[in-house]
């Protein structure tokens, strides 16, 4: 993506991260608004009860009325409240040494596969500026010439990768398989039958009555959206624990053909994997690390440009890729401009979102041409809210602006291009490294608000922000970032 970006010259914010203006002031103002006047209506008639209590001479009848009357406003309050969802743990792969692929190699083994020069040399540019280090790694079945990339050698990587940490999310939880109540696995491009939320099912003999979803073509997006199934179905099923499983199969997505938009993937995506356990269980407040503030999504899947802007298909030879168009970073940000608008609308403090409505007015009354008008405006600070961000790991240019539209210090990025750096594209996975980082460096303080967001296919946006509810310490000897962290940031 770092390379299409270059080539087309197309940055991914056009005019920065400029939420709606007006609809950050509007939707506050009546937001408080309809508090104001359902609070008010309250009052007025509890005082216009409590004054006939004192004119008439059957007071016990006002009385009873007054007491139901509060008491129907009180059970709607608490009734319709959700319990709070719990981000108790989670666990990340570390991929085996014996997987890793130096660009050396990568380079070399494409040369004996068949790709010709032309292709080998783009490929060599789009990994040397991607941001990615030597040490990251591919599964098995791609070391091979030919890479190995049947529907067996799929099976074999996904049970490589997705029982390991299932393992470890378990005995870190102390929680026994047949707890579990809510199963959600996504993958983008594998999706075998039986699926592959069966094939954890049939491993772990689950509960007959578990609610089971597999989740495929969600691109890199996927596990936040699984973080919010999680929650809505959590909303609805009282006492339950939910897993979600997030991972990408990269050899039956690999790309023989020497068309370029579509060999990007194979040089960006790397192995990786993640379990998490969230859970509205009363007890799980006690050992939980995280609550599940909010979660928000956001689809262009309408709009045939972003529809298209990555798309899975044959080329002339009938080799099947990903295609990666040269608006797709356009396309994206114009999705991530819409979610993080309707974010802020949630999570923003209204002296924020009032000093950027004043920020806006004032540029438009300065403006005196037209060629002004499309230079940037500050965007909302954030920071007043989150204090960690873990964003999508598509390449270094593309984090970087990211992190330009909202006004992100060198440290803020710092977890989401280590992470690129040490362990690459992990797709939908990396959210959790980089939040491993987070700890790892043990950053994260009771109190703070994490904002994790992923960007997909089709295309779509999710964001997901929680908040540590307990510290967070002795996490640097633990996981993937275990015996290395020490060497970071660099």
């Amino acid at each position: 993506m770092e390379a299409i970006s270059k080539q087309n010259q197309v940055p991914l914010f056009p005019t920065a991260t400029n939420p709606n203006p007006f609809a950050l002031f509007s939707h506050h103002f009546l937001s408080k608004l309809s508090q104001f006047l359902c609070l008010l209506t309250l009052s007025v008639l509890a005082f216009t009860e409590a004054f006939l209590l004192l004119q008439t001479s059957e007071p016990m009848i006002h009385f009873l009325l007054l007491c139901i009357f509060l008491l129907c406003f009180a059970l709607k309050y608490f009734l319709s409240k959700p319990p709070p969802i719990y981000l108790v743990d989670y666990t990340c792969l570390k991929p085996p040494g014996s997987c890793r692929v130096p660009f050396s190699l990568f380079l070399e083994n494409s040369s004996l596969i068949g790709f010709d020069k032309e292709s080998v040399t783009f490929m060599a540019k789009i990994l040397t500026s991607s941001g990615q280090s030597e040490e990251t790694c591919l599964p098995p079945a791609l070391h091979y010439i030919p890479p190995k990339i049947h529907q067996s050698e799929s099976i074999k990587e996904a049970q490589m990768v997705v029982f390991p940490v299932i393992d470890d999310l378990l005995a870190k939880t102390n929680l026994s398989p047949l707890d579990i109540d809510i199963l959600i696995f996504n993958c983008s491009g594998f999706c075998p039958v039986p699926s592959l939320s069966s094939i954890v099912i049939n491993k772990y003999s689950l509960r007959s009555d578990i609610k089971s979803y597999n989740m495929s073509g969600m691109g890199c997006t996927a596990s936040a959206i699984g973080v919010d199934l999680a929650k809505h179905l959590l909303s609805v099923h009282k006492n339950s624990n939910a897993i979600l499983i997030s991972t990408e199969i990269l050899s039956t997505g690999w790309y023989s053909g020497n068309e370029r938009s579509k060999l990007v993937i194979n040089c960006l995506f790397r192995m990786g994997s993640a379990a998490i356990l969230l859970s509205n269980k009363k007890e799980a407040k006690r050992s939980s690390k995280y609550r599940v503030i909010s979660t928000l999504r956001t689809h262009m899947g309408f709009d045939d440009q972003a529809y298209t802007s990555a798309f899975r298909e044959e080329d002339p030879q009938g080799n099947l890729g990903v295609t990666l168009q040269g608006d797709l970073l356009k396309v994206a940000g114009e999705t991530l401009r819409t979610n993080i608008t309707d974010l802020g609308l949630e999570i923003l403090p209204f002296s924020e979102k009032f000093w950027y409505v004043v920020r806006v007015l004032k540029k438009k009354m300065t403006m005196k041409n037209k060629s002004e008008g499309g230079s940037v405006i500050q965007p909302p600070n954030f920071k007043t809210v989150i204090s960690h961000f873990c964003l999508p790991c598509s390449g270094r240019a593309v984090i970087r602006e990211i992190g330009k539209g909202l006004r992100l210090a060198e440290r803020d990025m710092e977890a989401a291009l280590m992470t690129l750096h040490r362990f690459g594209n992990q797709s939908s996975s990396s959210l959790w490294y980089q939040l491993g980082y987070l700890e790892g460096k043990e950053r994260v303080k009771k109190g703070d608000k994490v904002w994790q967001f992923g960007m997909g296919s089709g295309t779509k946006c999710c964001s997901v922000v929680l908040e540590c509810v307990r510290p967070i310490i002795g996490e640097s000897n633990k996981g993937p970032w275990a015996g290395c962290i020490h060497q970071y940031p660099i």
